[in-house]
């Protein structure tokens, strides 16, 4: 029987929109239900009981019914929905090099990249706190470094890793192609703005919503 794919996701989440991403490109159906995060909707007792604890999205939802399987973690996700698949490469060393750019990701570029972008896109400068107006400094320093070895890795080659489209270009393009919405400005990474033409030139490619 076909596995069936339900994504608990707010379609404004670079982090959600991997894994619709990953989707498209490999041409599998997946449903979504979208929840409002400034409205504290994954927050509730329901979904804190029944989608994930942790009270966050993504979470993709493998099955349905009694039997259904929740995968929280968007890396996570989009593995699950990759294995098999082109998207991870068979080599070795190119499958550990997606693996280290994916955790440059959530460790580097999305906790500076996108923290900014929700807190001045969305949030609003003026209501942040002063705990979070005090780190803008140096996340934009941190945000603009991790975009910088970006751009320096991508002089040398058209992919993250590999020879094609990996798990690591998609985990990667989420949040820096809207990087501007926090402030980054991409014309300063030529190589970086060639890559992001190259990933929304692939075939299947879905815009975020």
């Amino acid at each position: 029987m076909t596995e069936t794919y339900t994504l608990h996701e707010d379609p404004r989440s670079g982090n959600c929109y991997k894994i619709r991403l990953t989707a498209a490109l490999l041409g599998l159906p997946l449903e979504t239900l979208q929840y409002d995060i400034m409205k504290g909707e994954t927050r509730t007792p329901d979904f804190l009981a029944n989608i994930n604890r942790n009270g966050r999205i993504p979470v993709l939802q493998i099955g349905e019914g009694p039997g259904a399987r929740f995968l929280p973690e968007s890396n996570a996700a989009c593995w699950y929905l990759a294995s098999g698949s082109a998207l991870i490469p068979a080599d070795r060393f190119a499958q550990a090099d997606m693996l280290r750019w994916m955790f440059f990701e959530q460790y580097n570029h999305e906790p500076n990249v996108a923290t900014l972008r929700f807190w001045l896109h969305f949030v609003g400068e003026a209501n942040l706190s002063i705990q979070q107006s005090g780190q803008i400094m140096a996340k934009r320093v941190a945000g603009c470094e991790a975009l910088r070895l970006m751009d320096e890795h991508l002089s040398r080659g058209d992919w993250m890793a590999g020879d094609g489209v990996t798990l690591a270009d998609i985990a990667l393009f989420a949040y820096t192609h809207v990087a501007e919405e926090g402030g980054f400005g991409l014309e300063d990474y030529p190589y970086l703005c060639r890559w992001l033409d190259r990933v929304q030139a692939l075939p299947g490619f879905v815009p975020m919503d």
